[in-house]
């Protein structure tokens, strides 16, 4: 009986252990700024969604943690090729940075990455396109992004937020950190 108990503790102490591996890889809090190389970041977080290489030699790499998942981390790495930082891009501060008028796809997808493909949709009466992002707001619910583009000029109409109503019977659901 007592190696049955050992060896279930051994496969429980594992799980745990690539369970919390996967977590860090999953943020990629496991990576030193100045230290991981870009080999590192990848192979602890997957391939990204997308990735700008800047004249300078600096790169930028999008993991948008989906299908229905609630955040976005960017990754920058310097010219020199090792990490300079992962910022957690799906909030009010990275939101407010987008301009009506001004901004345009490309500079909303190189702020938040990628929206979901199902929740991309052009409105041709009103000639708009709407990408939309899921988040956690600050009072820690989840709720909805949305960017309306002009489809014909690429550039942003409006932007607005709004609960995440999945629920529909019930307030929104809570973020799961």
């Amino acid at each position: 009986m007592q190696n049955g108990l050992s060896v279930l503790g051994r496969v429980v102490a594992l799980a745990i252990t690539v369970l919390l591996s996967a977590c860090a890889g999953y943020s990629g809090s496991n990576l030193k700024p100045g230290v991981a190389t870009l080999p590192e970041v990848m192979a602890s977080m997957g391939e990204p969604a997308m990735r700008w290489k800047d004249d300078d030699g600096r790169e930028q790499l999008a993991y948008p943690r989906g299908p229905a998942g609630s955040q976005t981390f960017m990754v920058f790495i310097g010219k020199d090729g090792r990490l300079e930082r992962i910022e957690g891009v799906l909030d009010m501060a990275h939101f407010a940075r987008i301009e009506p008028g001004k901004s345009d796809k490309s500079s909303v997808l190189r702020l938040l990455g990628p929206s979901a493909p199902l929740r991309t949709q052009y409105y041709r009466l009103s000639n708009e396109l709407a990408w939309e992002w899921r988040f956690c707001d600050g009072g820690s619910r989840l709720a909805f992004f949305d960017v309306m583009f002009d489809a014909s000029t690429g550039l942003v109409r409006t932007t607005y937020q709004r609960p995440d109503d999945s629920g529909r019977d019930s307030s929104p659901p809570f973020c799961g950190h």
